[in-house]
């Protein structure tokens, strides 16, 4: 099957190329992804390839993990080895993001179209149901996709995210069309073909650092970094970003907190929701609370839990969540036996 093939980056012509060379962390990573035995796996899509990290038993049904905006699955690469052995987890990495195929030039990304990314996801290995943990961006896609089809979803676990962001309604139309014209400088960039701007490895942990403003600790960067950058071939011992540049300007959903209240209504299923309580709220913290009061009232099985931490606390203090995703899968989680192996 196309999903058995061993995950590999593709360069901006579409031929696989290493991601990066064997800096001592990356190996070190490699290694701990050994030892926890993780598979690399690749999904086939229209337009190339999902990649992703398999932890644990391969036989059975996993919980499928989707990162926040513009990380990876590396995200969970510090939080998935500390969680129960018996239960499998799905890493993946979004499209335009890792080692996964980017979208064809001259389309935008839009966080709804992880919508059905999932439901074909559930095609290709033959899940009748979903379970599923995001972080960030991807705890925003789970609410969706869950209130969108919860019937599909049998469990669902938000990192540090609840709900899509409001805007107000005034300053929607002039932010998403500053976003439409660097989203198109972004878009001719690639089809231009030409190297990013590159840097040593120390560097780009530097700028991963600064860009999430201290969320990511220098120590855990090379997690994300892994799957994320890529050897100069103009400078020896430099990296660029190689993630879509396109996703900096991607779509995000904007409507009103009184359509989260009717989404909020309809997820049924074991739903847990951690919030980092040194990290801001996505959106507003009165919309957070809103959508909570709803959740706590027409789902018994809602619960939300306060940690201390920054937005990445999974990754940078993942002893932190572990504590409360593990009394979660004790209560709601239940082994099924995988339909389709693809590995």
């Amino acid at each position: 099957m196309e999903s058995n093939r061993t995950a590999s980056k593709e360069d901006e012509h579409g031929s696989a190329v290493q991601s990066v060379e064997h800096h001592p962390m990356i190996k070190f990573i490699e290694l701990q992804d050994k030892q926890n035995d993780v598979t690399e796996v690749q999904i086939p899509v229209p337009y190339g390839n999902i990649a992703g990290k398999w932890f644990g038993p391969k036989d059975i049904r996993p919980i499928l993990c989707l990162h926040g905006w513009l990380d990876n699955s590396g995200t969970f690469d510090r939080l998935i080895p500390l969680l129960p052995e018996n239960v499998s987890f799905l890493a993946i990495d979004l499209p335009g993001h890792g080692y996964s195929s980017r979208i064809p030039n001259g389309m935008a990304y839009y966080q709804t179209d992880c919508i059905p990314l999932i439901l074909h996801i559930m095609r290709e290995y033959g899940w009748s149901k979903v379970s599923l943990m995001g972080h960030s961006m991807g705890a925003i896609i789970c609410f969706i996709f869950t209130a969108l089809f919860p019937e599909k979803v049998d469990l669902l676990i938000g990192l540090d995210a609840l709900k899509p962001l409001s805007y107000q309604p005034e300053r929607f139309p002039q932010r998403t069309s500053k976003m439409v014209q660097k989203f198109i400088l972004a878009d001719i960039r690639n089809q231009e073909r030409s190297e990013p701007p590159s840097y040593t490895y120390e560097e780009m942990v530097d700028r991963l650092y600064e860009g999430t403003a201290a969320s990511v600790s220098r120590e855990t960067c090379p997690y994300l970094l892994q799957r994320n950058i890529k050897p100069s071939r103009k400078f020896p011992g430099k990296y660029f970003f190689d993630r879509d540049n396109r996703m900096k300007y991607n779509v995000i959903p904007g409507w009103a907190d009184s359509i989260n209240v009717e989404l909020a209504k309809r997820i049924s299923a074991p739903f847990l929701t951690v919030k980092a309580v040194d990290s801001p709220y996505a959106g507003s913290k009165e919309g957070f609370e809103q959508t909570v009061a709803v959740l706590k009232e027409s789902n018994p099985k809602y619960e939300v839990v306060f940690v201390k931490g920054s937005h990445h606390v999974h990754l940078t203090e993942p002893e932190n969540v572990v504590p409360v995703i593990v009394d979660f899968l004790r209560k709601h989680w239940h082994k099924e036996q995988d339909i389709v192996s693809k590995l």
